[in-house]
């Protein structure tokens, strides 16, 4: 199951915005992060999906949610306009973020492509 992230575990665990202006990842694996809410149809849709790849990539890629109704402020330092966003972090450079619901082949390609190919390297 994807780990629901509350601001002081998003500084933690994904990046200390407070302390740095520059993107600084101190997560050990790749991340991928899921900015939803309960109210929104097509995030239900992806929170299943979320929770599956947690399972098929587990050690390779963590998956983590972020309730913007709970957690405004980490939905505006992302500026998330609209939800679903799901924002893929590689170990080694810039996050990316992708906006509307994916269905989970896109989803797996975008963890092989843009986290897995990465770290290969």
């Amino acid at each position: 199951m994807a780990e629901h992230l509350t601001k002081q575990a998003f500084l933690d665990k994904v990046f200390d915005y407070e302390k740095n202006k520059e993107w600084n990842f101190t997560g050990e694996l790749p991340a991928v992060i899921d900015f939803w809410a309960p109210w929104c149809g097509p995030c239900r849709m992806v929170g299943p999906i979320i929770d599956e790849l947690s399972k098929e990539y587990a050690g390779k890629v963590n998956f983590y949610k972020v309730n913007t109704d709970e957690e405004q402020e980490l939905a505006s330092v992302f500026g998330i306009r609209s939800i679903p966003s799901l924002l893929f972090i590689p170990k080694d450079g810039k996050p990316k973020m992708s906006v509307g619901a994916l269905p989970k082949e896109a989803m797996k390609r975008a963890v092989e492509e843009e986290l897995l190919t990465a770290t290969a390297n």
